[in-house]
């Protein structure tokens, strides 16, 4: 969901642009034999499991096989970036997923772990070419966590598999000659 109409991505738009180009990349997200990765932090685990609700059906919809879903369990979020880095390395996945939720407390916990896990995903992704994508909430309180991960269009798990089909094949895109 974006803020406003203003910020929302344009399909019109993107089109009358897309004839000053040479090469125009944007692939969809389509999950027929594509392989994904997903990491789930079992702290705040409630809401993990409803992130990962809506990333499997997610995945299932856009034709990805169960079979080319797996699903690692970390015990927090501040170690999805070491799981993640080990799936990217096996070689196994085409794109990796990161579900969890950091939730504002009355300490400085917060900070360190939300910031920690956003930048380890990001190398892991940036060492490896394998795209990691960030699907963990950042919220300030469990309300807020539990409306982003709710049984719908705007759950974020949801969001978060898309994205990685639409990361996956816009990197194989890349590759191709």
């Amino acid at each position: 969901m974006t803020s406003s109409d203003e910020t929302a991505f344009d399909e019109s738009v993107a089109e009358g642009l897309r004839g000053q180009v040479g090469t125009w990349l944007d692939v969809g997200a389509a999950g027929a034999g594509r392989r994904v990765a997903i990491v789930a932090a079992r702290f705040n685990g409630g809401i993990t499991l409803r992130l990962l609700a809506g990333a499997l059906r997610s995945l299932d919809e856009a034709g990805v096989a169960r079979d080319d879903v797996t699903v690692a369990w970390a015990p927090g979020a501040f170690e999805l970036p070491f799981v993640a880095k080990a799936l990217a390395r096996a070689g196994a996945s085409d794109a990796i997923i990161a579900l969890g939720a950091v939730i504002r407390g009355e300490t400085g916990h917060y900070d360190f772990v939300a910031g920690q896990c956003a930048q380890g995903l990001q190398a892991v992704q940036l060492e490896t070419g394998v795209p990691v994508v960030f699907g963990v909430l950042t919220t300030d309180t469990v309300a807020q966590a539990l409306a982003r991960s709710m049984d719908d269009e705007a759950n974020k798990g949801r969001e978060a598999a898309l994205t990685a089909l639409e990361m996956a094949a816009l990197v194989r895109r890349t590759r191709r000659p």
